[in-house]
């Protein structure tokens, strides 16, 4: 089954009638939730999923223990995720990329079945986003700045966008200066502070965008930014591969039907719901909420593994 963007939005709509249904089972968490989130404090990953711990908190009396646990664009938090307790007392929040292009390009020999997708929450705003002090409004701005001699600084948040950024430049006859950067709210300061010149964030620019202190300079997805649509889509400037994906919850292997449903299911509600912090903050960042769980996610997680291979066979010619 083939996944994109587009189609994942359009056929997708239609969760909150299962979550509402999934919310009422009997399932109750043996204990506190430890929720491990998988970039440093401050970006779209953080606060998606601090938002979400206090409203599961409100709605379920559940009590939710968040933890950041950034590194190696999430793969510090799978390893560890990997051998946890699989009965719903530890959950996390990451990015889809994490379980496909970067387990697959590190050689970790981890199975997708090491993991239990739950939900997804917003699916990436991924744009390549400089400081409006930068004086570019599009990418072509700063490939003219990279031809007339400037050394452009270019932040990365994984294995997968560091690679993209080399095929960018390739493309484009410039060299990258790329930077690995552990989160979101990082990067943005590093670009405000004059740190860095660019990087790939994916939806928590959009209040710095909105109050003129960044720009979106391209679209790294397969459609164009919700946000700046017209802003070149990167495609259009020789990359082939885009970045499309989404945030998600995911467990240990074998968490049980019961304990993923619910959890999903109450997942679900709240991101769809605009009227509470969480909801109300991805409609902001992200568009609004997109909800895949079960069988399609099952199916979008095999997808993104098995297509891994293509972007490496390119990187390694």
């Amino acid at each position: 089954m083939t996944f994109s963007l587009k189609t994942g939005l359009a056929a997708l709509v239609a969760a909150a009638t299962f979550a509402t249904g999934a919310a009422a089972q009997g399932w109750t968490p043996p204990g506190p939730i430890t929720l491990k989130i998988s970039f440093a404090p401050g970006g779209g990953t953080d606060t998606q999923g601090r938002l979400i711990a206090a409203a599961l908190e409100d709605r379920l009396g559940w009590t939710i223990i968040p933890e950041n646990v950034p590194g190696r664009g999430g793969l510090t938090l799978a390893d560890g995720l990997r051998n946890d307790p699989n009965d719903g007392t530890v959950i996390a929040m990451a990015a889809t990329e994490t379980f496909g292009y970067s387990m697959v390009a590190a050689q970790t020999g981890w199975p997708l079945s090491d993991f239990t997708p739950i939900v997804t929450t917003a699916s990436f705003q991924m744009g390549l986003v400089a400081a409006a002090s930068s004086g570019w409004t599009t990418v072509d701005d700063m490939f003219a700045a990279a031809r007339a001699g400037q050394t452009i600084r270019l932040g990365s948040l994984s294995d997968k966008l560091t690679d993209l950024a080399t095929l960018l430049g390739e493309a484009n006859d410039i060299e990258f200066n790329i930077v690995s950067v552990n989160g979101g709210g990082e990067l943005m300061n590093a670009l405000m502070a004059g740190d860095l010149d660019v990087g790939f964030i994916a939806g928590a620019q959009s209040r710095r965008v909105a109050s003129g202190d960044l720009v979106n300079l391209a679209s790294a997805l397969s459609v164009p930014l919700t946000q700046t649509p017209d802003a070149p889509l990167l495609r259009d400037r020789g990359l082939e591969f885009v970045t499309d994906g989404y945030f998600f919850f995911v467990a240990p292997g074998g968490l049980p039907d019961e304990a993923r449903e619910t959890i999903a299911a109450a997942i679900a509600d709240i991101v769809s719901d605009p009227t509470n912090p969480a909801g109300e903050a991805i409609a902001t960042a992200f568009g609004g909420a997109t909800v895949v769980m079960g069988p399609d996610l099952d199916a979008f997680m095999q997808s993104q593994y098995d297509a891994a291979g293509q972007l490496l066979d390119v990187m390694s010619q």
